[in-house]
């Protein structure tokens, strides 16, 4: 029988190996684990819940403090597939209040679990299971590297077992597709701490997406996965520790990065850089504002240039807070509406802008092509009105015959003359004698005997 091994370290969490796990690795923090277990109390051995009688595993995130100690603790030591024992005094489970009325205060709980598998921390920014973390070995330390520190990593990729990329690369945060890294690996750096190594799993859309990669020999859509270590961290100062003009130094040095990667067309990492400068922009004076107005005005450009109008509108938008008679964000504003084919919109800003500068001979190109169009729709559409008010009278001429020739033809009748099924008497005498007379049904009993 194997023994206990203390986890805890000071015997307040116990554990007892039933059946081994395979494989090495064991949940990390942040892993989403599914597990069955039957908890009993040590005293009597009375058992007080069991997801196994319910046949519903039970699934939880480890580490987050979701349950009780003793299951962040024994669990995290488990292999894919083991059986154990987890013996938890009373300080690493309910403690002296118990849990009512199952468990009374101060109880020590046993419980038999079995590890059924587990889906690593999900740090992908739309929480979509794009990027999964599964921690080999924690970091060092609590620091974490931000948007602008030099990070320096070792990265070994693999693709289906397959080794297609190893090497250490330095870099700084937010520029990772410069120098070749993924953006899975940049985003998942956030959340590293110094001297960790971990797994990731990156879905298409944060590795080599629909494209794959011809040199590395990743197909397109595929998941791969890197092994990641995160070496060093040179920090850029926290801004809460920067003076205001150290604060727009920075803010400039980024905004000028950012600007030789828009002249690059390398768009992503101009908007990662600028988003980064923008926060270091957060004491307001007329220095501030001005570098504020042409960094959002560059990240409309890029949003431009990268056909996301939407998104473009909206940051002429924060431009025209700034001040809502710059020409260039009316312009750009103008640009994105027309793009989108909003014209009318389109033909204001252009009209906002020749109030501004009459002579600007861009605006005028561009609000004479939104009238052109506009009077192109119009006509177009008045084209359709009367074809379809046309197809409207034609279809009501056709209702109108088809309704006429389901109707008696009284031409092709003698006038006056009754058939024999619109009788409602033998034919007087009178009746045969004149048969072209019109009877009337109300005067018909007047002639009946004449």
């Amino acid at each position: 029988m194997e023994e206990y091994i203390d986890l805890s370290r000071d015997g307040g969490v116990q554990k007892r190996i039933l059946q081994e796990g395979t494989g090495d690795e064991t949940p990390s923090k942040g892993c989403s684990v599914s597990l069955h277990y039957t908890g009993t109390l040590d005293a009597d051995g009375k058992k007080f819940d069991s997801s196994r009688d319910r046949n519903e595993p039970f699934q939880f995130n480890l580490g987050t403090g979701s349950v009780i100690k003793a299951f962040d603790i024994g669990v995290a030591s488990m292999k894919l597939g083991e059986k154990c024992i987890l013996r938890c005094a009373p300080k690493y489970a309910y403690g002296s209040s118990g849990s009512p009325p199952n468990i009374p205060p101060n109880a020590t709980l046993n419980f038999e679990l079995e590890i059924l598998g587990w889906k690593g921390a999900d740090l992908s920014p739309k929480s979509d299971g794009g990027i999964q973390r599964f921690i080999l070995r924690s970091g060092t330390s609590r620091e974490r590297p931000k948007g602008g520190d030099l990070v320096k990593i070792q990265l070994v990729g693999r693709h289906e077992g397959r080794v297609f990329e190893e090497r250490d690369v330095e870099f700084c945060l937010d520029e990772g597709k410069e120098f070749g890294v993924v953006s899975g690996v940049e985003v998942a750096l956030e959340s590293f701490h110094k001297a960790e190594t971990s797994r990731l799993v990156l879905k298409p859309q944060y590795a080599f997406g629909a494209e794959g990669n011809s040199e590395f020999g990743v197909p397109p859509n595929a998941t791969v996965e890197y092994t990641v270590t995160l070496n060093d961290i040179e920090a850029v100062a926290e801004r809460s520790m920067m003076s205001p003009d150290e604060m727009i130094a920075q803010a400039q040095l980024l905004r000028e990065k950012a600007t030789k990667y828009l002249k690059d067309e390398k768009h992503e990492l101009a908007l990662k850089l600028y988003n980064t400068a923008l926060t270091y922009l957060i004491h307001k004076s007329e220095e501030t504002d001005t570098m504020k107005l042409a960094i959002v005005l560059n990240k409309v450009l890029c949003h431009q240039k990268m056909h996301n109008h939407d998104e473009a509108k909206l940051w002429c938008v924060e431009a025209l807070k700034i001040d809502s008679r710059n020409v260039k964000a009316l312009y750009r504003q103008g640009m994105s509406n027309l793009a989108l084919e909003d014209l009318d919109r389109a033909l204001r800003d252009f009209s906002a802008v020749l109030e501004i500068e009459p002579e600007n001979k861009a605006a005028l190109n561009q609000a004479s092509i939104c009238k052109h169009k506009i009077k192109a729709y119009n006509d177009q559409q008045k084209k359709v009105f009367a074809n379809m008010f046309t197809k409207f009278a034609q279809s009501d001429s056709k209702k109108a015959q088809e309704e006429q020739s389901r109707q008696p033809d009284v031409m092709k009748q003698k006038f006056g003359e009754w058939g024999d099924d619109e009788r409602e008497h033998e034919p007087t005498r009178f009746e045969q004698e004149n048969p072209d007379v019109i009877m009337l049904n109300d005067l018909h009993k007047q002639f009946r005997n004449m």
